[in-house]
């Protein structure tokens, strides 16, 4: 383990050498070490080791311990900075004209981070041919890095627009690099997925985490949707919904069904439940975040690589009573309290009630086992132990409403944080703070919504009401009727069942609705929200080192 690991390490300094702030290093691929890409790509295993590296970078983009890794979701319609606009640190989204700016943390953050990926994709291509790989081996690795350089693209073009368009290995210094238009990448995406829906195995032929044939159809067929070729998007998402291999997950199942009175939403975001070795067949890719596996973490760090419980359960055991005393005995891994959330990122009113049915009925997706809405006192010594604090709010929240808000379990693992959290006395320990199991990168009913789109831009608004009813009847919800689908209900849908899943910033910029939901939702992030923030600002360092070419600002910056 520790040489593989040893060869990852390398491999990710070799091929994640691409962008730097100096303008001599912009877009260079420079060797680190006595190894070169000629000698460290030779066979199929070196291959996988660079594969590997790219599911590592994507992770870490993602689900990484710095503030970026969430700033898709922050600052969009549903999800917005708890804490409101006196924390103006930029990835918070609290105001746009500060945190969207050339010079800004986060443009530079995604900008720099998925062209390494686009670097490591191409590197591991153009290496291939004189490589001792057989012709199959070259199909399969072929498929799979040019899912990720697709898949990297994806981020860049929603966000940043024009781009430019790289799909070769680059060996020396360029700084001559000019912008592809956004319809020229969205048709190098359809290629790059359309090999790998071709090329890559069938989901039940790949390891949990892997992608596979029927993952890139979905992002095929999301592509097709932004070109506005519908029946080619309807065709690709039915080939993932008709896949046997996957379902909804419709009844209990898993580790903790057990615990009585819960049901299967809650089900999907348990610890050993998520991945289809634990018997989900909705899950379609899945971030590997569990200790020393390909992509994962490893175990030396003893700490969570994932915070999204830390940014999103409110400070609930930091609450304090009437009497402005201690409210709650300190964190704990129960839905009660939730963990060692710290109220960073909360629902808006949009998502925190409006698209909900009133009183919360009727919807498993908001019932009191997957939205947590109120918090019952636990200090003994408290006058108010065993009261509702929504009922009886004590002091520090009515002082700082951010200390507690409603929030989905989703975020967490309550009851079920790892042995070596917890303390002797049952609370959990300063390495808590993450949510300790994998993340889903992507749901069937994710697939359902994304074919009702579809449908919706062909005109059948049947066709779509039916899609969307299949992830509402697995939540019991009611069904929407077909004259009431509009993309801004679907938007909606999306919302309640993907809420803390999809990146929200993607999906509003690819449907070209951000700045429009975001004014009409986010009452923070809205009232510094300009036409111009359908876009993001392209780092200021990267047009400044590209002194042989010509990348253009995005209007408005």
């Amino acid at each position: 383990m520790k040489s593989f690991i040893t060869k990852i390490l390398f491999l990710s300094l070799l091929l994640g050498t691409m962008l730097s702030c100096n303008k001599d290093e912009f877009l260079k691929e420079e060797p680190l070490d006595f190894l070169s890409p000629d000698n460290a790509l030779e066979n199929v295993s070196d291959f996988e080791s660079a594969l590997v590296d790219l599911y590592a970078k994507k992770r870490d983009m993602d689900y990484g311990i710095s503030d970026e890794s969430f700033s898709l979701l922050f600052g969009t319609d549903i999800l917005t900075h708890a804490r409101g606009i006196s924390d103006l640190t930029a990835p918070k989204f609290s105001s746009l004209v500060v945190s969207l700016t050339p010079t800004g943390l986060v443009p530079a953050y995604y900008w720099e981070r998925n062209f390494k990926i686009v670097s490591g994709a191409n590197v591991i291509i153009s290496r291939m041919p004189a490589s001792k790989l057989t012709d199959a081996e070259k199909l399969l690795i072929g498929a799979e890095a040019k899912f990720f350089r697709a898949i990297a693209y994806r981020e860049l073009v929603y966000l940043f627009g024009n781009v430019p368009l790289i799909t070769e290995e680059i060996t020396s210094v360029r700084n001559d690099l000019t912008q592809a238009t956004k319809q020229q990448v969205l048709e190098q995406m359809v290629a790059d997925f359309k090999d790998g829906a071709t090329n890559l195995p069938a989901i039940n032929k790949v390891k949990d985490g892997k992608v596979s044939n029927i993952v890139a159809s979905h992002y095929l067929a999301e592509t097709y949707i932004a070109l506005g070729k519908y029946d080619e998007a309807v065709t690709a998402a039915t080939t993932v919904i008709s896949d046997p291999n996957v379902a909804l997950m419709k009844a209990r199942y898993g580790k903790r069904t057990s615990v009585a009175g819960k049901d299967v939403f809650w089900d999907l975001f348990q610890r050993g439940n998520v991945n289809r070795a634990g018997g989900n067949k909705e899950a379609l890719w899945v971030c590997q975040m569990e200790e020393d596996v390909p992509g994962g973490g490893l175990a030396s760090t003893k700490k969570t690589i994932n915070y999204l419980e830390r940014f999103h359960v409110p400070n609930v055991y930091g609450l304090t009573d009437t009497k402005g005393k201690a409210g709650f005995q300190g964190p704990k891994s129960n839905d009660n309290v939730g963990g060692r959330g710290v109220a960073f990122l909360r629902g808006t009113k949009l998502l925190e009630v409006d698209v909900w049915p009133a009183g919360y009925t009727g919807d498993m997706r908001c019932n009191d086992n997957n939205f947590i809405k109120d918090a019952i006192y636990d200090n003994p010594a408290s006058v108010d132990f065993g009261k509702s604090v929504r009922a009886n709010p004590g002091v520090n929240w009515k002082a700082q409403d951010w200390r507690f808000y409603s929030w989905f379990i989703k975020a967490t693992t309550p009851g079920d944080h790892p042995t070596n959290m917890l303390l002797s006395n049952g609370l959990l320990n300063g390495d808590a703070g993450g949510t300790q199991r994998d993340m889903y990168y992507l749901r069937l009913s994710e697939s359902y919504l994304l074919r009702a789109e579809a449908y919706l831009g062909k005109g059948s608004k049947d066709l779509a009401a039916a899609d969307i009813n299949e992830v509402r009847g697995r939540a019991l919800a009611t069904p929407v009727a077909a004259a009431d689908v509009t993309l801004d209900y679907i938007l909606d849908e999306r919302a309640r069942e993907l809420a803390l899943e999809e990146q929200r910033s993607i999906t509003l910029r690819r449907v070209g609705k951000y700045v429009e939901r975001v004014i009409k939702y986010n009452p923070l992030t809205g009232a510094s929200a300009l036409p111009q923030h359908e876009l993001w600002p392209i780092p200021l360092k990267d047009i400044e080192a590209n002194i042989n070419g010509n990348l253009v600002q995005n209007t408005g910056y």
